[in-house]
């Protein structure tokens, strides 16, 4: 049974989407401005920005405005409250488990919040598990997350797929570990000039797909 292993922000689910829902729904709530939006989704910056650090920035903004804990409680469900999982990509996971294939999340970020994400979309129920950079203690492109995975599935990277829309963390830590790679380009272009991805896919059912078709031992 091959390894798949698959990113979750922005590959497996829609996080920008959901984040951006979150945020109307937050400046709503607490009578703040609707043009704040721009601003906070740029702050957030597709949640590469620490939790600690936006957290500061949106006191700094709505100091006595907001509560610490509004802020706070904001940045731990918003988004995983809001994100759902794609028919198209949903489909194209369950040919793969159906076709043999061993999928396991690897994702950045913390465990509650990561695991809440995974747990309302229902991907729970049709990955073999997940590797969450907080309890993993590395965080993508290191190494040690891609073995991790590998572990956790019983399967050796050595034949094993990596899905992500990260050129750096994702397509960068599969050339690390040797593993065949799609980047999901959602309408972007490739620009690394130093590494490639085995393959390019316009979203994440198409990377899917690519890869159940491939031979299951070919090499990039």
């Amino acid at each position: 049974m091959p390894l798949l292993m698959l990113d979750l922000d922005n590959t497996l689910i829609d996080r920008d989407a959901a984040f951006g829902k979150a945020v109307r729904e937050f400046l709503s709530a607490h009578g703040l401005p609707p043009t704040d939006v721009t601003w906070l989704l740029s702050a957030d910056a597709s949640g590469y920005t620490p939790r600690q650090a936006l957290a500061r920035t949106m006191t700094e903004r709505y100091d006595g405005t907001v509560p610490a804990d509004a802020i706070l409680t904001f940045l731990d469900r918003g988004a995983a409250d809001h994100v759902t999982l794609a028919e198209p990509t949903r489909d194209a996971l369950t040919k793969a488990v159906a076709a043999g294939w061993t999928c396991v999340i690897v994702t950045n970020g913390r465990v509650s919040q990561q695991e809440l994400k995974i747990r309302n979309t229902g991907l729970d129920m049709l990955v073999r598990g997940w590797v969450i950079s907080e309890s993993a203690g590395h965080k993508k492109p290191a190494p040690e997350i891609f073995h991790a995975a590998a572990a956790k599935a019983g399967q050796p990277l050595h034949s094993s797929w990596l899905i992500g829309d990260s050129a750096p963390a994702d397509i960068g830590g599969a050339v690390r570990v040797d593993a065949r790679s799609v980047w999901v380009s959602n309408g972007r272009t490739w620009t690394e000039p130093t590494y490639r991805p085995t393959h390019i896919a316009v979203d994440t059912a198409s990377a899917i797909h690519h890869v159940i078709g491939a031979p299951k031992t070919a090499r990039p």
